[in-house]
């Protein structure tokens, strides 16, 4: 690869980095996990990118990798070794008129999303990155019909989950 191609990559990944980040905050429960998953990501990113065409936009480009990373690494290795929940450890900001609600929910909704099988989530995932169907099908590598149909049980099934 040449230099300018390198540059390229390095630029492109700092500039959309936060998606490597969602990804692995999906996939992982701790930090350490969090770094290797990043990692791992990144590392397909850069083999795989000689062979970006441009067919798709870059960041299209990058959650398909990234998500078929997460997805291949986490069947291949249910990890039996005890961590850290993100959840037992502490972010909050120590002020008098903190209102932790949202916070709660978010913890609640990622409970739940944690709860669903591996294609769930990174449908859930692009979702709430506002990506439509049309991206979201292009992404995963199914019709736009089977992820609006996919979309349609996720909801059902947090729905569930949150509400018993």
């Amino acid at each position: 690869m040449d230099k300018p191609s390198e540059h390229n990559f390095v630029e492109l990944l700092e500039k959309h980095q936060n998606i490597v980040h969602k990804v692995c905050r999906l996939y992982t429960n701790n930090y350490d996990a969090h770094n290797d998953l990043f990692q791992e990501i990144t590392i397909q990113l850069w083999k795989a990118f000689p062979k970006f065409r441009g067919d798709s936009k870059f960041t299209t480009w990058m959650y398909r990798v990234g998500l078929n990373t997460a997805i291949t690494l986490y069947r291949k290795s249910k990890r039996s070794i005890k961590t850290q929940e993100f959840d037992a450890i502490q972010f909050k900001i120590s002020a008098e008129e903190y209102d932790s609600t949202e916070e709660e929910q978010l913890k609640l909704m990622y409970q739940a999303v944690h709860q669903l099988n591996d294609i769930e989530k990174a449908l859930v995932f692009l979702y709430l990155e506002d990506k439509d169907y049309r991206e979201i099908s292009e992404t995963l590598g199914i019709s736009e019909v089977n992820a609006r149909v996919k979309m349609n049980r996720v909801k059902k099934k947090l729905k569930t989950i949150l509400n018993p």
